[in-house]
């Protein structure tokens, strides 16, 4: 009896201690089903506080500093820091809360000037640089992997201070990464419950610091885009501005009728046309390329077209009122840049139309003889871009050019943009095949010789696309 006692005893006593194993396992796995959903529910949170501190805009700094709020209060560190890395491969201190220990030895500083300790700490942390490989930051950002120290005052690799409220009993330092490139370091200090970081905190810290890579990429593209809009809207606006600086009516007169046509290669471009009267019986018009393209040339070429029209004013002649701009943008006007200009004046009285060159593209005049011939032949004058040289030489070269613009005759004016305007080959359109077009044309309406050369243009470039700013003014004769 007694043996079958003792076997019913030892049933009891396995099967009592299978449920105690079965039920201390049902407590462990719940309790790591509660540690998971808490780490999930901190992810969460923190992945919350990135999308704020991304969409809340505002400098880097500010967001930085956001970034490693939330890194507190998602482990519970006292105390946090974010090493930014740099173009040059250095780390610097961009965000800093809590008494973060520095990670040199305190340099001898005049802490009078800074309110608090806080204080006298983050310009430190924000003054001073880290190489790649330089103490525990340097060898998290080298290696590119996270380290986890529980027992920070037995470790060599960090640097302890004096100052007992310094100390660092654990740290987690982890790098930043976006696809494999570090972006920054993160580190967190001290527990606020006074233990030493847990493998659960350095799993927890690791999850993090991905999401603040994403923050940050994030956040950079976000930048780009803003600022790629900020820029889309400040083109628009040149574009305007610049839209209305051309002329969209023209001095009526029975005797000659002028049209134009502007395409910039750019949202905004550098050249000018101007069609504007000077008196009751005459006209002047110029046309303009500055070298280069987008806003700074259009900048300049406004610049240039209220020079002309002032100086307009006080010279009859085209080559003088050439030497005033030059002489007024010389000294003003970037090396590299310069302008190419003719400035014509046409009197309606004498028939006499008068014209000056600083290096533009010479206009080709179509001649309409009394007897039945014409001619279109370019009007060359000597002159140099407006900004290469000084007045000196620069008034001793331009000349005025005059000639009798009668009844059928035509001008042509144009920017090289049509003349260099190339097809699928890589061959110009060129000024002869220009002068071709003028030639088959110039019999008819301003309007109409536009039109004819803007169609022998598109012909031949086959699709080939824009490059460069088109201009022209025609100039018809009744």
């Amino acid at each position: 009896m007694l043996p079958f006692l003792i076997g019913i005893l030892l049933g009891l006593a396995a099967m009592w201690v299978l449920y105690t194993r079965k039920t201390r396992q049902l407590k462990i796995i719940e309790q790591d089903k509660q540690l998971l959903e808490q780490e999930k529910q901190i992810v969460v949170e923190f992945m919350h506080n990135m999308v704020e501190a991304v969409a809340g805009g505002g400098d880097r700094e500010h967001m930085f500093q956001k970034i490693i709020h939330a890194a507190m209060l998602s482990t519970g560190a006292v105390s946090a820091c974010l090493f930014e890395k740099r173009p040059d491969d250095t780390l610097k201190g961009i965000a800093v809360e809590g008494l973060f220990p520095p990670q040199r030895k305190l340099p001898k500083r005049n802490r009078k000037k800074y309110p608090t300790r806080a204080q006298f700490l983050e310009s430190i942390l924000q003054s001073e640089t880290y190489r790649t490989g330089e103490g525990l930051i340097g060898q998290v950002a080298k290696s590119k992997q996270a380290q986890l120290i529980t027992d920070a005052g037995n470790d060599p690799r960090v640097i302890q201070h004096e100052d007992p409220a310094l100390e660092i009993r654990s740290i987690i330092v982890a790098p930043v990464l976006f696809k494999g490139e570090l972006l920054a370091v993160l580190a967190v200090a001290n527990p606020a419950d006074g233990l030493a970081f847990t493998e659960t905190d350095f799993s927890l810290v690791e999850s993090l610091a991905e999401q603040v890579g994403l923050a940050i990429h994030n956040s950079a593209a976000m930048q780009i885009q803003i600022e790629k809009n900020q820029i889309d809207l400040d083109m628009q606006l040149a574009a305007k501005v610049q839209g209305l600086l051309l002329p969209k009516d023209y001095p009526s007169s029975q005797q000659v009728t002028f049209a134009s046509h502007y395409t910039a290669a750019q949202k905004i471009g550098g050249d000018l046309y101007d069609i504007f009267p000077l008196g009751e019986n005459t006209i002047g018009f110029a046309i303009a390329d500055v070298s280069g393209k987008g806003i700074s040339a259009s900048l300049l070429m406004a610049i240039c077209q209220t020079h002309l029209h002032h100086f307009a004013k006080a010279h009859r002649s085209p080559a003088e009122v050439l030497c005033a701009i030059n002489s007024a943008m010389h000294k003003t006007m970037q090396r590299d840049m310069f302008i190419t200009m003719i400035y014509a004046v046409f009197d309606l009285e004498t028939e006499k139309l008068t014209l000056a060159r600083a290096g533009h593209e010479p206009a080709y005049f179509y001649d309409s003889h009394s007897d039945g011939t014409l001619d279109v032949t370019p009007l060359q004058s000597p002159g140099m871009a407006i900004g290469m040289v000084d007045a000196e030489i620069f008034d001793r070269v331009v000349k005025d050019l005059s000639i009798h613009f009668g009844e059928n005759d035509a001008l042509l004016l144009y920017t090289d943009g049509v003349t260099e305007c190339t097809n699928q080959a890589g061959e110009e359109f060129s000024g002869e095949r220009l002068r071709e077009a003028l030639l088959a044309h110039g019999n008819s309406s301003a309007e109409a010789i536009i039109e004819h050369v803007l169609k022998s243009v598109n012909r031949f470039s086959g699709g080939a696309g824009q490059h460069d700013d088109l201009t022209m003014i025609a100039v018809k004769h009744g």
